[in-house]
């Protein structure tokens, strides 16, 4: 759908094709129904559930991680499993919470080992180049929906594909950066 494309100049919408104006939560909820009737890798069609993103529409914190695990892909939200408990527990020490930022990964659906046994732990493997492009643009339109402040990249793969710099970690972990979410806006 291009009317989620098109941000608004001022306020807090995006425009549709007869000049309306939605919010930015009724933005995130088409793009999660989009996102959920994705087939545009296989790992569509072996994912359990999609697994968009979760939080404020109005977030000026964005969490960006790689991708969905077994917990994720069974729950249908990002961070639910034990590196979940540990984001939650360092936002909570921000004074942050799931209910004040938005969190989500490049991939919106579960890189598995062997796509035939989605009930099986440790079916996890890292995602391909080619998934990562085919999902990076439900990404790029929930950025621009949002448009945060700031955005933590949780890992080196969504660091390095957002960034679009081979840097490794290491080097770059604990400075800022500048992302270009694209569509007229200015850099995160």
């Amino acid at each position: 759908s291009d009317w989620v494309r098109s941000p608004v100049e001022s306020g807090s919408g995006i425009s549709s094709p007869h000049g309306s104006v939605i919010t930015k939560k009724e933005t995130l909820a088409a793009l999660a129904a989009e996102i959920s009737a994705c087939r545009a890798c296989p790992l569509g069609t072996a994912r359990i559930q999609a697994v968009p993103g979760v939080g404020s529409a109005e977030a000026k914190v964005m969490f960006i991680g790689e991708g969905p695990g077994f917990d994720e892909d069974h729950k249908g939200e990002p961070f639910v499993g034990r590196s979940g408990q540990l984001l939650d527990k360092i936002m909570a020490s921000i004074g942050l919470s799931r209910e004040t930022v938005f969190i989500a990964n490049i991939m919106k659906c579960h890189p598995m080992i062997d796509p035939s046994d989605p009930e099986k732990r440790g079916n996890d493997r890292p995602p391909t180049p080619d998934e990562m492009a085919a999902c990076r643009g439900w990404l790029e339109r929930q950025i621009r929906a949002i448009r945060p402040r700031v955005i933590v990249t949780l890992g080196a793969v969504p660091a390095k594909t957002l960034l679009a710099d081979m840097t490794p970690i290491t080097k770059i972990r604990g400075r800022w950066r500048s992302y270009e979410p694209g569509g007229g806006l200015p850099p995160v």
